[in-house]
């Protein structure tokens, strides 16, 4: 590979469907690599899995790692740190890319104790947060997981019924009362043309 090759997108298998569609709105001519999505439950593998992904020493292509902090608690900074052609995606987590950081530090100043979910997330509640916190096997966690959480709040990336209540079930299910909040790809999208156009690298503090 060489510097005049197409970028190199590296992201989340959970942003898939999404950034497919704003690829495709920019014109971007880039390749796509994606992680597994699963590691959105397991934030400490997602640099081990970006290294592995990015091995090639004569890859010198611009790179857009489309990750936010992601609960990494700033290793995926480190790690960039020392790769000068790579950047990633601004915010904390992927519901502050897709909400865009006003509308979500409103949300989280208005109710701290707030479990979000995006579209991903909802259609796969059930494995990626039940199965996924062994909820399944040890329902009696349940309170001691979500012992602080007051809502959940769904940051709907498309107009589906069938996201809004499949989140609405979710939310039932874990005790929470729900709230709806469709901000579309905007905010998405111009954090990955930014991203792409390489104007910036974003070093923002994890949101608790």
């Amino acid at each position: 590979m060489t510097s005049s090759a197409r970028p190199l997108v590296v992201a989340c298998g959970a942003l898939a469907s999404e950034l497919r569609a704003v690829l495709g709105q920019l014109g971007a001519d880039v390749e796509v690599r994606y992680l597994p999505a699963h590691l959105h439950n397991r934030p400490e593998r997602i640099v081990p899995e970006l290294t592995a992904a990015l091995a090639d020493p004569d890859d010198e292509r611009p790179v857009l790692v489309a990750y936010a902090d992601c609960g990494t608690g700033g290793a995926l900074d480190r790690w960039l740190a020392d790769r000068p052609n790579a950047r990633r995606l601004p915010g904390a987590h992927c519901y502050e890319l897709f909400a865009g950081s006003a509308l979500f530090h409103a949300l989280h100043d208005a109710e701290p104790g707030t479990f979000y979910l995006t579209d991903f997330l909802a259609k796969h509640f059930d494995a990626l947060v039940w199965q996924g916190l062994g909820l399944d096997r040890h329902p009696e966690l349940l309170a001691t997981y979500f012992a602080h959480y007051r809502r959940v709040v769904l940051v709907s990336q498309r107009d589906d019924a069938t996201v809004v209540t499949a989140a609405r079930a979710a939310a039932a299910r874990l005790g929470l009362e729900f709230e709806h909040q469709a901000v579309g790809l905007g905010p998405f999208t111009e954090a990955v043309a930014i991203g792409l156009a390489g104007r910036r690298r974003v070093d923002q503090a994890v949101v608790e």
